[in-house]
């Protein structure tokens, strides 16, 4: 028989602790268990294959959340500048005395969850589309441009370029129906502050709740003057503008990451390649369509303040005085770039 003294050395030579008893050692356990299954978990494998087939779509969906958010008071001076055509601090100064901080901020609600499903169903379908046109082109011309663009020691071509600049036409075209009435009211979240200024100098809204600008309520008002067409005030010029636009933003997207990296002998998916790229094709393509988009806002603007009568619309015009004010738009699209490259590497 052993002496109980014996029990306790084999108890300590298991458990390598001398001063614990087996049920301090049983009560340990559970703890070890616990802090282990938090830290060590894992995504199943069903989640990340579903993660990968939709990582375009929550790429874009998450970057639109965070950039709209942190470059909406850009969005609200670029508004206010291309409908009064003042300087940009004239522009902050004067909404902040009148509106507060909070005013810069005014009918962002809407565009988070618009801009955001506006921008992810539009690289969606530019994803899918460019596919479409590859096969075409394929037929046509007997070489694929998609393989083209991403094969090394390869530049842009006119395939490719026609390839990526046709899907992001589609993509801009098709998505205009769904934004126009979005960015309408939007539109008018932005402009109520001055506009009631404008009608009536001595009004200066304590709060941002004074203004009646939600998006509901706004889309109510352009039904009851204009009927349902009234949420489509200026889609032609909201039409071309995007068509135009999203087709130069992927084509320069595609061909500036081609050229910097494909060309050089890299990876089609080199970082600093895809960042530059997302940073240029932002740029690029507003600078060739902004024009427009001050024509629209302009148009739009009217619109809203003419209580549903007749506006004559504005003709584009480039290169002239006021063509490009308030010109602080591709700033926005560098935010969002930045975030969607981040979020999708």
């Amino acid at each position: 028989m052993p002496k109980p003294e014996d029990d306790g050395k084999a108890e300590e030579s298991l458990t390598g602790n001398p001063s614990s008893s087996s049920k301090d050692t049983t009560r340990e356990k559970p703890r070890k268990t616990l802090t282990n299954n938090i830290w060590d978990f894992q995504t199943s494998d069903d989640a990340k294959r579903w993660m990968k087939k939709y990582r375009t779509e929550i790429a874009a969906s998450t970057a639109s959340v965070f950039s709209t958010f942190i470059a909406f008071p850009l969005d609200f001076a670029k508004s206010r500048m291309q409908s009064y055509d003042t300087k940009f601090l004239f522009t902050l100064k004067d909404a902040y005395r009148a509106e507060g901080l909070r005013g810069f901020w005014r009918g962002v609600g809407p565009p988070l969850v618009s801009v955001t499903v506006v921008r992810t169903i539009s690289f969606s379908i530019y994803q899918r589309t460019k596919y479409t046109f590859d096969r075409w082109i394929q037929n046509v011309t007997g070489e694929s441009p998609l393989s083209i663009a991403n094969a090394r020691d390869r530049y842009p071509t006119l395939s490719t370029i026609s390839c990526f600049g046709l899907s992001g036409a589609t993509s801009g075209a098709l998505i205009t129906f769904i934004a126009c009435p979005f960015e309408l009211t939007k539109l008018h979240a932005q402009l109520a502050g001055k506009m009631a200024r404008e009608h009536n100098p001595a009004d200066k809204p304590s709060s941002v709740a004074d203004l009646k600008t939600g998006a509901w309520r706004t889309a109510r008002q352009l039904i009851a003057e204009r009927g349902w067409r009234g949420l489509y005030c200026g889609y032609q010029l909201h039409l071309v503008r995007d068509t135009l636009g999203t087709a130069i933003y992927f084509m320069t997207y595609e061909s500036a990451k081609q050229m910097l990296a494909n060309g050089r002998g890299n990876s089609p998916t080199h970082p600093a390649a895809v960042a530059a790229a997302g940073g240029l094709c932002g740029i690029v393509s507003w600078a060739c369509i902004y024009p427009i988009d001050v024509t629209k806002t302009v148009y739009q603007k009217a619109l809203l303040a003419s209580g549903g009568h007749h506006t004559v619309r504005p003709d584009i015009s480039f290169w002239q005085a006021g063509s490009y004010r308030g010109e602080i738009e591709p700033v926005d699209f560098l935010i969002h770039d930045l975030f969607l490259y981040l979020m999708g590497n």
